[in-house]
């Protein structure tokens, strides 16, 4: 089918793909270990918490093998920090072909979230490889996995979508964006779950949707950290953090191509 001849939602998807490929092969192109690039940021993170938390101090948090516990948040907040770090810089880096085209300006935020995505998944054999030789088992609750994907995409996608234009008018914000990004870490349950809060903040921490994204991923190896209420109200979160985000950007957008 030639490209005239496709639906509106095709040659979104097509031209979001083709970006998306092109913004993995030049992250990628010039570096020697390329895929495990992708990788070791999380791993060397997560080896620097269990050490601390196994070695130098009696750990009283998270679920054992610590490690697995670990990398099954660190891996997906990797995919959340660096889709919005880069969504701070979504129309300025590439001013000049954004306002050349005609293609969805969606794309150029969504084309992030897809890439760290695709470098997330990726990611998702080495957490695998550290379950089997550390002794964690797979349990029917990784059926989930899909869902949480589903979900932080949703999130990140908002997120972005909100960050991306505002950016552009205020360019502190890009620093802003980074000091949040910072608290939220620890206010997330990565290096801990979300059951180790004192009782007064567990309800609290459902309004993280990260913390219910964390949960289904850990399920999958630690069945009693689901937990379905904190999940709810992170997709619900989730949702209107999408919804926000498109209108933020609807309303902004042809400020945004007379700023850049």
């Amino acid at each position: 089918m030639r490209p005239e001849q496709r639906t509106p939602f095709a040659r979104y998807r097509h031209s979001l793909w083709l970006l998306t490929q092109r913004d993995l092969r030049v992250r990628y192109s010039t570096s020697v270990l390329g895929y495990f690039w992708s990788i070791l940021d999380p791993l060397v993170m997560a080896g620097i918490y269990w050490f601390v938390f196994t070695v130098v101090f009696k750990r009283s948090v998270g679920e054992d093998p610590y490690i697995v516990f670990l990398l099954a948040a660190l891996l997906p907040w990797m995919w959340f920090n660096g889709a919005i770090s880069d969504c701070t810089r979504a129309f300025l880096r590439e001013a000049k072909l954004i306002r050349s085209t005609r293609i969805p300006r969606t794309i150029w935020v969504n084309r992030l979230v897809l890439s760290k995505g695709i470098e997330f998944l990726a990611a998702i054999p080495v957490l695998v490889l550290f379950a089997i030789f550390s002794g964690a088992t797979i349990n029917a609750d990784a059926v989930f996995f899909p869902l949480a994907i589903l979900i932080q995409a949703i999130l990140t996608a908002g997120i972005g979508l909100i960050v991306a234009p505002l950016v552009v008018f205020f360019r502190d914000l890009e620093r802003a964006v980074k000091l949040i990004l910072r608290f939220l870490f620890y206010a997330s349950p990565i290096i801990y779950a979300t059951s180790d809060l004192p009782k007064e903040l567990h309800f609290w921490a459902a309004f993280n949707p990260l913390s219910g994204i964390f949960s289904l991923y850990r399920a999958a190896f630690f069945p009693g950290e689901l937990d379905w209420f904190i999940v709810g109200v992170g997709a619900a979160m989730s949702v209107a953090f999408l919804l926000i985000g498109l209108l933020v950007f609807t309303r902004t957008e042809r400020a945004v191509l007379k700023e850049i």
